[in-house]
């Protein structure tokens, strides 16, 4: 007798006019399928963690219904560039969730969670609201080997990095960051970076470069991405590209062109953004590195040395002239400061009148060098131009990237991208200033990404692929938080699916943990 199997009878099914049922069903939505194609209007049909049909299912049967009349349907949105310090604490991710996003890339700027296998344990254990992948930090490995030295390592301690790399790409990282204008790793020669670079790219990792230097030195700083990538034979994203200092304003004409000229001799090279012009970091970014090496007690000993004091003042009025102080205390604006609650939110030059100080930017200097002996903050810098936003975001090969860091309501003064950077690209960028079209940007928000990280079966909207889907409104999709009030949800999300369970259903966000830790190469 022939045996009887489950496609045969499905066939018998179909001929016979009864359609499968499907656990839910998307109708009527305009479908962007993440390619960057214009739309078409189709149903989506997924069952479990999958999309199993993309066509007309008028008259299939589903445990659930969407009707997305009227609405985007679009694969959901990647984060290449995400501070996920908190998910341990936070492993529900709302405030990314909430944006669209389904996917978030942590480890940037040369930070990681160290040793990446156990972390990325703990974190499958705790349940994860969306996926989450991560990048082994150089500055990480750095200051695990050689502490705050500025020096070049030894043989033996060279050798004892690139162990950790292979440690943290074999336990499931996506490849290396680096923070060359952060501690320790403002202390690398490139000749180091390549290095490790290369033990990243044995594994078919990836280069995320915080680069050394977004103003004045900044073209310097892309050649030296773009020559670590070539050396390491390792594909390269400029992270968080920007222009930063006034007088650096329009520079990414010259980097932009960088990038062009790179790719036609066969580098691959890519690049994130925020779309905003303010950037985000600690207060110690205004601060030369070299004072900084060894630690607090060795910034102590060199700020009690009125000759170095002298120095370092000096170099803090530079990167408040020329880099991210934007020749003006105003817009350096307090996010997080645990020593003095009540900064949080207000300006450099709001402290030193409250201060009673005349508002200089050397009395500004000396605030800084104060803020730092205090343990440091955070800090939003008003200093990028818009122009120079809008072309990096027209480039190619630029994908968006929110550099936010999971956060939730009443938590400090933060950067509002960390709430609305995905409905602040539709809303603004695309709807009201046309900067981009709908398509492109979500092409730049999913299948970009997802293939930049090798990610054949997410970022797309596509016959079995995993179920990351966001169900938006092109007409009302906008960012909330601000600058002045950053803790407020965007609104014109009206669904969001993790791996085929709705986790934001009506607007509102459902603490359901379908999100998966993902490891490279497994």
């Amino acid at each position: 007798m022939k045996k009887i199997t489950l496609l045969s009878l499905f066939s018998v099914a179909l001929l016979f006019g009864c359609q499968p049922e499907y656990d839910l069903i998307i109708k009527n939505g305009t479908v962007y399928d993440g390619s960057g194609n214009p739309p078409v209007q189709s149903d989506v049909a997924i069952n479990n963690d999958k999309i199993v049909k993309i066509g007309n299912l008028t008259n299939a049967k589903a445990k659930k219904i969407i009707d997305a009349s009227g609405l985007a349907v679009a694969p959901g949105f990647i984060d290449l560039h995400a501070h996920l310090d908190p998910l341990l604490e936070l492993p529900g991710a709302e405030s990314a969730i909430r944006q669209g996003v389904t996917t978030s890339l942590g480890g940037p700027d040369g930070s990681s969670p160290w040793p990446i296998g156990s972390y990325l344990d703990k974190a499958d254990s705790l349940g994860m609201g969306m996926n989450v992948a991560f990048l082994v930090g150089h500055n990480t490995i750095r200051r695990n080997i050689m502490k705050l030295e500025n020096r070049a390592p030894t043989a033996e301690e060279l050798a004892s990095m690139v162990a950790q790399v292979e440690q943290g790409m074999n336990e499931g990282a996506f490849g290396i960051s680096t923070g060359l204008k952060y501690l320790p790793g403002a202390f690398s020669t490139v000749d180091e970076v390549i290095t490790l670079s290369k033990a990243a790219s044995k594994h078919n990792g990836i280069y995320t470069s915080h680069l050394r230097e977004e103003g004045i030195g900044l073209l310097e700083a892309v050649y030296e991405a773009i020559q670590i990538g070539r050396e390491a034979n390792i594909p390269i994203v400029l992270t968080h590209h920007k222009a930063i200092g006034t007088k650096m304003w329009g520079g990414s004409v010259k980097t932009l062109s960088m990038v062009d000229s790179a790719r036609k001799i066969g580098i691959d090279v890519m690049m994130d953004q925020y779309p905003y012009n303010a950037s985000y970091t600690g207060i110690g970014v205004l601060i030369p590195s070299w004072s900084m090496a060894g630690g607090t007690p060795e910034f102590k000993k060199r700020i009690s040395d009125p000759v170095l004091k002298d120095r370092i003042k000096k170099e803090i009025v530079h990167n408040i002239l020329y880099d991210r102080g934007g020749a003006d205390l105003n817009r350096i604006q307090f996010a997080l400061v645990s020593w003095k609650k009540d900064l949080e939110g207000r300006t450099l030059n709001d402290w030193l009148i409250e201060r009673k100080m005349e508002p200089t930017i050397e009395n500004g200097a000396e605030l800084v060098i104060e803020a730092q002996l205090n343990g440091g903050a955070s800090c939003v810098y008003f200093a990028m131009d818009d122009a120079d936003v809008e072309r990096i975001m027209q480039h190619p090969q630029t994908m968006i990237a929110s550099d936010g860091r999971l956060v939730s309501p009443g938590d400090g003064h933060p950067h509002p991208r960390w709430y609305g950077t995905f409905p602040r690209v539709l809303g603004v960028y695309v709807r009201e200033k046309k900067v981009i079209p709908l398509e492109v940007a979500i092409q730049k928000m999913t299948m970009m990404p997802a293939d930049r990280l090798g990610l054949g079966d997410r970022g797309r909207i596509k016959e079995n692929t995993f179920a990351d889907v966001v169900v938006f409104n092109p007409e009302t999709v906008v960012d909330k938080a601000t600058f002045q009030n950053p803790h407020q949800y965007p609104e014109g999300i009206d669904y969001v699916l993790v791996n085929g369970v709705l986790a934001v259903e009506n607007g509102k966000y459902k603490d359901v943990r379908s999100g998966k830790v993902l490891r490279h190469g497994k």
